[in-house]
């Protein structure tokens, strides 16, 4: 069994950000996104985060480590959670995963990010979830959303809002169980590999 903790994270986490993002773009189970990006580009995404923008990263050293992290963690910006555990099967017998005893790195990310820069909106926050491709399943997501409510609501957020793809049916039903409801859908939002894509957009009222 592989337990998951919470701890902040470090700017030495853009390379594994960079690619479990890569892998999620090229999957075409996420995002709208079709360009790569680069450890470089990752780095600059990271410093250029706010305060109120931390990212959670999932580590896997015989056990899972969700940790924040803030252009601003020293200047006042976010303090470490108390760690939390639940359990999940022994993701070394997927294909593709890394041992829980080999230590390898973030194995999922995820973050709040600005909805809209106006400031009617600045009580709403976008966030993104991305777990490695061996993975994916094994409880990683769940952690990393329990986590964004969490930091939602420390830093004074109304609501959290998602874009999902319909054919992604397990993410889906995860943002379903982490209390996300569906609010609608955007039909032929946009196109991958010459195909239009709709996105289905969901929301959770974290003052409910």
């Amino acid at each position: 069994m592989t337990a998951y903790r919470l701890r902040p994270a470090t700017m030495s986490d853009a390379e594994a950000i960079c690619r479990i993002y890569n892998q999620g773009i090229e999957d075409r189970v996420a995002t709208l996104e079709t360009e790569l990006r680069t450890p470089g580009e990752r780095r600059q995404w990271l410093m250029s985060r706010g305060p109120r923008h931390p990212v959670i990263v999932a580590e896997c050293a015989g056990f899972i480590v969700a940790r924040t992290v803030s252009p601003a963690l020293t200047e006042g910006g976010l303090s470490q959670a108390p760690p939390g555990s639940v359990s999940a099967d022994n993701p070394s017998e997927r294909p593709g995963a890394v041992r829980a005893d080999n230590p390898a790195g973030p194995v999922g990310w995820a973050s709040l990010n600005i909805f809209n820069g106006r400031d009617a909106y600045r009580f709403v926050a976008d966030i993104s979830v991305y777990v490695e491709r061996g993975w994916r399943g094994r409880g990683v997501g769940r952690v990393l959303l329990e986590k964004l409510t969490e930091l939602g609501r420390t830093h004074g957020y109304h609501k959290l809002v998602l874009s999902a793809f319909p054919g992604n049916a397990g993410g889906v039903a995860l943002y379903a169980k982490s209390g996300f409801r569906t609010v609608g859908i955007y039909h032929e939002q946009g196109q991958l590999d010459g195909k239009w894509v709709d996105t289905i957009v969901m929301e959770k009222l974290l003052s409910a």
